[in-house]
């Protein structure tokens, strides 16, 4: 299928910055949907497409996969840094709607990721319920941003994102949860991760907030690690699940 890599000046980042962008075949009816794919901590915006089968998993749909490049920013506004937030998650789609045949109301986009992208995922959808109608997440970071800075290396790196106290503020999902739990503009939400996965206890904390809370989603845990075995096999529930949130007819996804 036709892929692209876009390089493009951003204005939060004062800096060039990049996506890989998978587009699905021109004959494919448009407008096409939107998923904005996001990498983990210590990759960049081509590893989707290197160490999984995500353009077989797309093939056929009328769907634009956005992956963009995050650095290290876990998909905020850095304290003391780059304002990755803004550039992904509101100057990007505003770049990709300029140039591609895609929807450019709420019901066509969705985001999703991956350890810090799937934090990310979370944090752009509920910070921005008014431009994202669903979110996954595979074994995210769920807890950045909520959970009391340990003492290990990368503690000084995290408070330089986030700040001296980030609990309660715009990048904790405990409270941006909390404020939308009733909201009739609630972006929908699944996430899984591993049973072997040393993010599990995160990931069951937040599951069990949203449950508090009554914000409805769907958790499920399955055998694994943190590795790209278990990332390839899931992502494909995550585009059934964006799909069907976005209205996307073809819901089929190649095995």
């Amino acid at each position: 299928m036709p892929h692209c890599e876009l390089r493009f000046f951003s204005p939060a980042l004062q800096k060039q910055t990049s996506a890989i962008i998978l587009l699905p075949d021109p004959l494919t009816p448009k407008p096409w949907s939107t998923l904005y794919l996001l990498h983990g901590l210590s990759d960049d915006h081509t590893i989707w497409t290197r160490r999984t089968s995500i353009e077989r998993y797309v093939e056929g749909l009328p769907l634009v996969v956005v992956m963009p490049d995050g650095g290290r920013s876990f998909y905020c506004d850095a304290e003391q840094g780059f304002a990755y937030g803004t550039a992904i998650g509101s100057e990007l789609p505003q770049i990709v709607e300029s140039y591609f045949p895609v929807r450019k109301e709420r019901g066509g986009r969705s985001v999703a990721g991956l350890s810090m992208g799937g934090y990310g995922a979370f944090r752009l959808a509920l910070g921005h319920p008014d431009r994202f109608c669903a979110a996954s997440s595979h074994s995210g970071a769920l807890g950045f941003g909520h959970e009391p800075y340990r003492d290990d290396a990368f503690a000084e790196e995290f408070r330089r994102v986030l700040g001296a106290a980030p609990q309660g503020g715009p990048n904790d999902l405990y409270g941006l949860a909390d404020s939308l739990a009733a909201s009739g503009e609630r972006p929908r939400l699944r996430f899984d991760c591993g049973v072997e996965d040393f993010l599990l206890d995160s990931n069951r904390a937040f599951h069990g907030h949203l449950d508090q809370v009554d914000y409805p989603h769907t958790y499920e845990e399955h055998p694994g690690a943190h590795t790209w075995e278990y990332w390839d096999e899931h992502v494909r529930s995550t585009i059934t699940f964006v799909c069907e949130a976005m209205g996307v007819g073809q819901l089929g996804v190649s095995g």
